[in-house]
Formats: structure tokens, C-alpha cells, sequence
């Protein structure tokens, strides 16, 4: 989601991104539409769909993700309510992506982000720990190495390595390719010629 807000606009211009929020729908609890996610102010909550309203929005959907991988996505997110925002998280993270004259290496070792407490979260970590608790990518680091085999000399092998999750930012889950970007109003029949144009 691209917020409008002071902090919003910093993790924007930080992030060289749009985004500067990430929820996750949950369902819908007695017929209401529901999301999770970690306010700066009240933590991790439970909002309506109304909350976004306004906003630009991305709808990011894991590809593949079968009904079981999804139902403990959604559980981790709802065992994570009441939990508190991680404002340590974000002044790290914000060491971490200024423009430094050190090494983007050095800077990752040095840093140890976020309070370190479990219960304690930003909005993209917490979206991502509940993907990276059931092994699903989001951009995990890839080390590839040599698999030969007579059959086939000059075959690669790669191993993926989940990421730290307290580097996850909002952005990441729109540029991961393990996210299918939805767009709501296509699927229904757009067409163009129907637009009410002024002038």
C-alpha cells in the first residue's frame, strides 16, 4: 500500500518504492473482509477493508501456495495480534538503506535489526515471517553450484537460503516472482470503450 503519512513518505524515499505498507488478508470474519497488520501506533491489529480505502493498493498473491500452506500463513498472522510495532526495526532499517560510505556487506553484518524480540514486528517483517515460517520464497538468496553428471556436464544446481527477515521492506513482495500481481477490476471484463471520458 502506498501511505500518505510523514513515515510513509520516508520509507518511500528510503526505499526507492511505492510502498510503504504491506497487510495480509485473513478472510472474512462474520461476513466482514479482514486484514492483519502492524500499525505504528497500536501494533499488530485486525482492520477492515475500509482502512485502505483511498489508498493505492497492490494485491501480491503467493503462487502455488496450496490450502494448507495458506490456512497457517493466515494462523501465523492471527497468533500475532496484539503484538507491538518494532520501531528499533525501523531506525536499523533505515541505518541499513542510507547511502553510507561503507561496504553493503559490512553495513548488513554490523547491524543487528529490530529489538530481536518475537513479539515485536514491522509491517513487511511480519508479512514475511509468516511466509518464510511455511518456506516460501520471497527473495531468497541463491547459491548456485556445479551438478554434473555424465549425462549432463555442464548442469547447475541451485540451493536457496531464506533471507533475514528483518531486511524485508514493502516493496519486496511486489518485485518477488513468486508473487502474482492481481489487478481486481480485469478478471470482471474491463473494456475500455465503456469510460465515460470528460471533453
Amino acid at each position: 500500500m502506498e501511505g500518505t503519512s510523514r513515515f510513509s513518505l520516508a520509507i518511500k524515499y528510503l526505499t526507492q518504492s511505492t510502498w510503504s505498507h504491506a497487510a495480509m488478508y485473513v478472510g472474512e470474519i462474520e461476513g466482514v473482509p479482514r486484514f492483519v497488520e502492524a500499525d505504528v501506533l497500536d501494533g499488530v491489529r485486525m482492520v477492515g477493508a475500509e482502512v485502505f480505502a483511498g489508498f493505492h493498493t497492490r494485491i501480491c498473491r503467493p503462487v502455488g501456495m496450496d490450502e494448507a500452506g495458506r490456512e497457517a500463513v493466515v494462523k501465523y498472522m492471527i497468533g500475532c495480534l496484539g503484538h507491538k510495532y518494532d520501531l528499533k526495526n525501523v531506525i536499523d532499517l533505515c541505518r541499513f538503506l542510507l547511502p553510507l560510505p561503507v561496504p553493503l556487506k559490512w553495513r548488513r553484518r554490523a547491524l543487528m535489526l529490530g529489538s530481536g524480540e518475537p513479539t515485536r514486528a514491522i509491517c513487511s517483517v511480519l508479512v514475511a515471517r509468516a511466509f518464510q515460517a511455511q518456506k516460501f520464497p520471497i527473495l531468497p538468496l541463491v547459491k548456485a553450484f556445479p551438478a554434473a553428471t555424465p549425462e549432463c556436464p555442464d548442469c547447475i544446481a541451485e540451493i536457496f537460503r531464506a533471507r533475514e527477515v528483518s531486511f524485508f521492506v514493502p516493496r519486496d513482495f511486489d518485485v518477488s516472482p513468486y508473487f502474482e500481481i492481481v489487478k481486481p477490476s480485469l478478471p470482471v471484463g474491463f473494456d475500455y470503450r465503456a469510460i465515460a471520458w470528460e471533453g
